[in-house]
């Protein structure tokens, strides 16, 4: 076994989550031909991972050349209808997932040669990847997750740049927030945000509003506003990895920049409603996660018309959270 294709197109935040499955699977076959279908937008995610032999885009020209090879072992670590199609388009005479029952679109477990058995899904999002690696005869883990993610010192000198302009003076610790989620129902309403951010501001420290659209600028632009806080510049994706990982404290949805940040190993407040943190939030017994569980948690809802389990959520807690990290990593 000398060659695999991961198949893990997106989000960004899944391809996060994939990290430490690739890196056991890197120790695993140290001298294997490791290479990664990926959407166009977590290209540059990957690299920032040491070890990918090639990041392959689904879309560009030549891609479905690039994934082909029958004596490679495909390992489709998202589990939909697309991903698997993916895999049976490799020409991969051995193509491994996950069994119907652990799938969200069942029916792409048809497309694997190898399906890994049944399981009950009461952990991490990251556990289970690993576990579709014991069908190489490898160890689920049980350890600390790896992230192999190497940032230039390029990149942080253009996020330390970026700050001083807004204000940030040395050795100021960066409170990074987040305010955005590409579902509706993971965002927390501004005016919760303007309440947070005047009950935690604290001589010393440096609060910034980050955002990653432009609807999400705009909402950023009124909290900034309304409390003095800076909002940040456009910055790329691996710019975003440098700044979360020079912070001192994320706050945010369940989203990218919270799983960047567990994954950077930076202090994190996570703020849940339609999902479930145990499957998707920190793993790091310093982090905090503030929920108000509700009957219909979780729902795995991209919309709500009530948005209840975000709106549950109130400043006075989220607040007394930020202030337990903050004195414990002082």
């Amino acid at each position: 076994m000398n060659k695999f294709l991961i198949i893990r197109t997106s989000s960004l935040g899944d391809i996060i989550h994939t990290l430490p499955a690739f890196a056991a699977l890197r120790r695993g076959f140290p001298g294997a031909r490791i290479a990664w279908v990926v959407e166009a937008a977590g290209k540059d995610i990957l690299g920032l991972v040491p070890g990918i032999d090639m990041v392959i885009v689904r879309g560009e020209k030549g891609w479905i050349r690039k994934i082909r090879g029958k004596d490679q072992i495909t390992l489709d670590l998202q589990g939909l209808i697309k991903s698997a199609l993916i895999a049976r388009l490799s020409g991969a005479r051995k193509r491994i997932g996950f069994s119907g029952k652990n799938l969200r679109e069942p029916a792409a477990s048809l497309f694997y040669t190898d399906r890994l058995e049944g399981f009950p899904e009461d952990g991490h999002i990251i556990a289970k990847n690993l576990r579709l690696l014991t069908k190489l005869g490898l160890d689920a883990g049980t350890g600390e997750y790896e992230f192999p993610i190497v940032i230039p010192a390029s990149l942080d000198r253009t996020v330390e740049n970026a700050l001083i302009e807004l204000g940030r003076c040395s050795g100021q610790g960066i409170v990074l927030c987040n305010v955005g989620a590409a579902w509706e129902s993971k965002r927390w309403a501004p005016e919760r945000w303007i309440e947070l951010l005047m009950k935690i501001r604290k001589e010393g420290l440096f609060y910034l509003l980050l955002w990653g659209n432009a609807a999400e600028k705009d909402v950023a632009l009124r909290i900034g506003t309304a409390t003095g806080t800076p909002v940040a510049p456009f910055f790329t994706v691996p710019e975003v990895l440098a700044l979360i990982k020079g912070s001192r404290l994320v706050i945010s949805g369940d989203t990218f920049a919270l799983q960047a940040a567990c994954a950077l190993d930076v202090p994190v407040v996570g703020i849940f409603g339609p999902t479930n943190p145990v499957r998707n939030g920190p793993f790091r017994a310093r982090d905090r996660t503030a929920l108000f569980p509700l009957d219909c948690h979780p729902c795995y809802k991209r919309t709500c018309p009530s948005a209840k389990c975000m709106s549950a959520v109130k400043a006075g807690v989220v607040a007394g959270l930020v202030q337990e990290i903050l004195e414990e990593n002082a």
